[in-house]
């Protein structure tokens, strides 16, 4: 069943948007959405989501989530960009991870290798449990540091 979403914004509503919009010191998402819920009001313009689109360059599809979050959760939320489902992802590598890693890497290479790699030296890290797992770009990104910086001549 196909849902209708018919924005009616109140007259302080409306002036709030009006305000945003003449001011324009809001991030540009912010403005454009303001500038789409003023022009789809009924009250007001009254456009469809397909005319909306064509004047604010976007999908028809922004302009019916911006009309259903502002029926659904009011009007900060149609404002706002929509949260990120996924949290940002929590890092691996802290400063004492960081400094075991780079003593491992000035210390001598494994029996039969003439210096470290970056799968050697994320597989030793690995095993010295030093961090649960590791992959060879984050040691490349760790190590990359303290190129400009050795530490120690064998990091030359």
């Amino acid at each position: 069943m196909l849902k209708n979403y018919i924005v009616r914004l109140s007259q302080e509503e409306r002036q709030t948007l009006k305000d945003l919009v003449s001011i324009g010191k809001a991030a540009a998402y912010k403005i454009k959405h303001a500038n789409i819920l003023l022009n789809i009001d009924v009250n007001g313009q009254g456009w469809r989501d397909s005319e909306a689109a064509a004047a604010f360059s976007c999908h028809r599809n922004t302009v019916a989530n911006i009309r259903e979050r502002l029926v659904n959760e009011g009007l900060e939320s149609a404002l706002n960009r929509k949260p990120s489902k996924m949290p940002p992802r929590q890092q691996v590598i802290d400063g004492e991870t960081e400094a075991k890693l780079i003593a491992l890497r000035c210390g001598e290479p494994p029996a039969g290798q003439v210096r470290w790699t970056l799968r050697l030296l994320a597989d030793k890290a690995v095993e010295l449990e030093i961090v649960p797992a590791i992959s060879h770009e984050t040691v490349r990104q760790v190590l990359k540091k303290t190129h400009s910086n050795p530490i120690c001549d064998r990091c030359m």
